[in-house]
Order: structure tokens, then sequence, then C-alpha cells
């Protein structure tokens, strides 16, 4: 019986399953990071078409967040806490992440390798978009237009806490 009761904690109205579990689709964890294939994305306030855009995006590659599925509808989050619903096919697994230093004005150090002591390769603003090569856990190596390096992993919007990414 507290199986149940535990089970359909997790499970949302309209049968989407929310944070904490596993997509009944995909069959992928909640929740988890992937990233928008096209330039323009339509965010909608409910997981069908017939529901109103309520925002686009039109940033390829930009982090988001799946926080729940619902058929081929995906729930997610942006950097700013905003959600909605988007159809699975704009979603790619490719792994990117946003440069995102508690203080915004903060230049955040981009070092040679995974060591508060390593060489600084250059210093990146608050809300450049990066490839995610992979993470260790406490630093991840991203890439971009001009840029290669390790940054601490808690500087970032599109990893979690300690993640491991390969």
């Amino acid at each position: 019986m507290l199986a149940a009761i535990a089970a359909l904690a997790f499970v949302a109205p309209g049968g989407a399953v929310a944070e904490g579990g596993v997509g009944p689709k995909s069959g992928l964890p909640l929740p988890r990071f992937v990233s928008l294939k096209p330039d323009r994305v339509n965010v909608r306030g409910g997981p069908t078409r017939d529901h109103e855009v309520a925002f686009v995006f039109t940033r390829a590659g930009m982090p988001v967040e799946i926080i729940a599925e619902s058929d081929n509808w995906r729930r997610i989050r942006d950097w700013e806490g905003a959600e909605g619903w988007v159809y699975h096919a704009m979603l790619s697994g490719r792994r990117t992440a946003l440069v995102s230093p508690k203080d915004k004005k903060q230049l955040v150090p981009l070092r040679a390798s995974a060591d508060a002591e390593a060489d600084v390769v250059a210093r990146i603003q608050a809300g450049v978009l990066a490839s995610v090569k992979n993470c260790t856990g406490s630093w991840c190596r991203i890439a971009g237009t001009g840029f290669d390096g390790w940054v601490v992993q808690e500087q970032l919007w599109g990893v979690y806490p300690h993640e491991k990414v390969d």
C-alpha cells in the first residue's frame, strides 16, 4: 500500500510523470537536462498543439530541464525558472550549459585542467552558451566558439551538482 501511495506522488495531472521518477514514454530519468534542437521552439501551456504558445525560444542549443512527460510532449524548465510544454522532437540529448555564476557580473575562469591551480586560459561572462564535453562531478570541460577548458561545475546551468558526464 505504501509503495502505491509513493508511486502516485510522482504522477502529475493528466498522467504526466513528474520530477523524481522515470519518463513513461522515454524510460529516462526525470528530471534531466537536454538542449533545444532548432532555432525556434514554441513552448505551450499544455501538452498538445491545441494549447496556447506561452513563449518562444529563438536559439538552438539552449539547455533546458525536462521535468515531466506526457505522450510525445515534455514539460521543460529554463534557466530562469519558466516552464511549459515542448514537442519531444524539438529536443536533443546533446548536453550544453550556460555559464551561470552566483554574481552575474563575475567573469568565470576557464582553466587548462580540472584544478583550481591550473592556468586560466580565458574568463567567460555569465550567459555564455557552451557544449559540455565531460564533467567529473566537480569540474566540467566546456567548449564553444574560441574557447575550450574547465570550469567549476557549480558555475554552470545545464548540469546537476556532482553529476558525471562522459
